[in-house]
């Protein structure tokens, strides 16, 4: 048996899978998030822990005789977080996420100080990545900032808990810029851009080797045996293409989970800062991966819901229903409610409904969501065609993947073959559950195949030349932003 651990923005997800490929069971423990300021985002790592016990501790618990055969532990986890530990590995501040965009003018200045940082990094800096982050704080925290001795990413967080010792993989270090990822290993250079060094800095291990055991007192707390390994695990992304199976250069899927990442796997590190694409290391050794990322994708669904006062299962059976002249009738939504990146790297882009009427109603709003957060995929699709990736079928997962009538529009609007698969909804945690298989022993081709498929969905042609001509408007109002800015004052 192996036990994943996914350590998300909303949720932290635990699997147990066994032998045979099978997930036995799955658990999980909500998670909320701070935002003390605009355009802030952050979470204390103290709470991560706290999910974290609670979920496996209900998993033990519902299957305690297949929990005890636990042979191996992988972790993933939302990438790009910035948990700072002083001497005595301290957390001494909330944890700075992803979709945090305050570190707008330090990624400029991290841009000046390091001038071999795409070339290195293969990626454009961005208020989302690590390294600026550490920047903002030496600037505005200096106290804090001056007594910082390890800067660890959630995941890794996670790990010291378990285990005791200080490490992360090469897929999520290759999401901080301080990373040489065609090398897998950290660039003097780019640390120091930041006034940091290696010391700062966990050791790198590749997301299916040992990084450790886990503690004797959690063994016993848990009914583990002693030994049980914590595998290198990987970033949220490429631990959730293992899961899907996503091993192979020119595979690749569609995440629709509070972001929308879309992702294909690379032989080699094939960067393209210039179209706001990223280019990563995978969780497995010597392949990479090129990601388009959308900052809010099931998030803007919730965040409808929770305005209109409804639920998804409510408002999604609303949605279907509209006929297709309400839904040409239907506002254009632009999907950035906490700014953008592929392709626009705008942390200052905002959410917007365009063209509402008297006659609006919830379930066009739904319908804008859905559409909007698809057209912004087509943006991302784009960005990857020119950086030299072309794919003709993606695999759809994360919450999203649970409504057909939106699987349907984006195989409609991208104008390729999606597919969903039987335990798809896992993610990452499916993934770091294989990778701590892997680091057990396992081997890759009979380990990391893809699930059974669930479903298919072809593109149609019956609005192939509305969405068209909705997806330049949709691109329209983005140019408008200048405006945006001047109401804003």
């Amino acid at each position: 048996m192996y036990l994943g651990i996914d350590l998300g923005t909303s949720e932290v997800k635990v699997v147990l899978l066994d032998n045979r490929n099978n997930m036995i069971a799955t658990s999980g423990a909500a998670l909320t998030v701070s935002r003390p300021h605009p355009r802030w985002s952050e979470q204390d790592p103290a709470a991560w822990w706290t999910a974290t016990v609670d979920a496996i501790d209900n998993l033990r618990a519902a299957h305690p005789n297949r929990f005890a055969e636990i042979r191996a532990i992988g972790l993933s986890g939302q990438m790009h977080g910035a948990v700072v530990l002083d001497a005595q590995d301290k957390v001494m501040r909330p944890a700075i996420l992803w979709n945090d965009m305050r570190s707008a003018d330090e990624c400029r200045e991290l841009t000046e100080r390091a001038p071999n940082l795409h070339a290195i990094a293969g990626n454009l800096a961005m208020p989302g990545f690590t390294a600026p982050k550490l920047l903002w704080l030496r600037k505005h925290e200096p106290d804090i900032y001056a007594r910082i001795r390890t800067v660890l990413l959630p995941k890794d967080w996670l790990r010291l808990q378990l285990t005791g010792e200080k490490a992360s993989d090469p897929s999520d270090a290759a999401g901080t810029l301080w990373l040489d990822v065609a090398k897998r290993d950290w660039s003097d250079e780019l640390l120091a851009a930041t006034g940091l060094s290696r010391e700062h800095m966990p050791k790198l291990v590749e997301g299916d080797a040992v990084s450790g055991h886990l503690r004797p007192e959690l063994a016993q707390r848990w009914g583990l045996p002693a030994g049980v390994m914590v595998a290198g695990g990987g970033g949220d992304n490429a631990a959730s293409a293992v899961g899907i199976g996503a091993t192979v250069p020119g595979d690749g899927f569609i995440s629709l989970g509070t972001s929308g990442v879309m992702f294909v796997v690379n032989d080699r590190f094939r960067p393209n800062p210039a179209s706001a694409v990223h280019a990563f290391c995978h969780a497995l050794p010597n392949r990479w991966h090129q990601m388009s990322v959308v900052l809010s994708a099931a998030s803007c669904l919730r965040w409808l819901c929770k305005l209109t006062g409804t639920d998804e299962a409510t408002l999604l059976p609303e949605v279907a229903a509209l006929s297709a002249s309400m839904l040409d009738q239907s506002p254009v939504f632009l999907p950035y409610l906490s700014g953008e990146r592929t392709p626009h790297n705008d942390p200052f882009a905002q959410g917007v409904f365009h063209g509402m009427t008297h006659a609006t109603d919830r379930a066009m709003l739904g319908y804008s969501v859905l559409e909007g957060v698809t057209f912004a995929l087509k943006d991302g699709l784009d960005a990857l065609s020119s950086a030299g990736t072309s794919v003709d079928t993606l695999s759809l997962m994360g919450g999203g993947a649970r409504s057909p009538y939106w699987a349907q529009l984006i195989a409609d609007v991208l104008d390729i073959r999606i597919i969903t698969h039987h335990g798809g909804e896992a993610g990452g945690a499916l993934g770091a559950a294989r990778l701590g298989w892997l680091c057990a022993g396992g081997n890759e081709a009979d380990i990391c195949q893809k699930p059974p498929v669930r479903a298919e969905y072809l593109p149609q042609l019956q609005r192939a030349d509305a969405l068209a001509h909705r997806l330049e408007f949709f691109r329209a109002v983005y140019r408008q932003r200048p405006l945006q800015q001047l109401v804003q004052g």
